[in-house]
């Protein structure tokens, strides 16, 4: 299946663009995508996930627009032309 990926902020700046379009088998989570983009952008490694491959709690992950850990967190089920957003942690005022 084919899904859309999305960096904002400084996750961007690793990944070097905003959008990127990535191959995954059928039947993969939110979990194994975070995990697949890790090991591709070395500059992510231990960014997105825990040591227990959790999301880290300040992130925003969102799947179409949704918050993942409103659906099934990092077991979220993704389907062909879905859009996964990944924001680093915001600060400011």
């Amino acid at each position: 299946m084919e899904l859309e990926l999305r960096f904002f902020a400084t996750f961007r700046e690793a990944v070097g663009q905003k959008v990127v379009d990535r191959e995954f088998d059928e039947g993969a989570t939110v979990g194994d995508v975070l995990a697949a983009i890790e090991a591709e952008y070395p500059e992510l490694v231990g960014e997105i996930l825990d040591h227990d491959g959790d999301i880290r709690p300040q992130l925003s992950i969102l799947k179409n627009g949704r918050e993942v850990v409103h659906i099934d967190g990092t077991e979220t089920a993704l389907a062909d032309g879905d859009r996964l957003s990944v924001f680093p942690p915001v600060a400011g005022g």
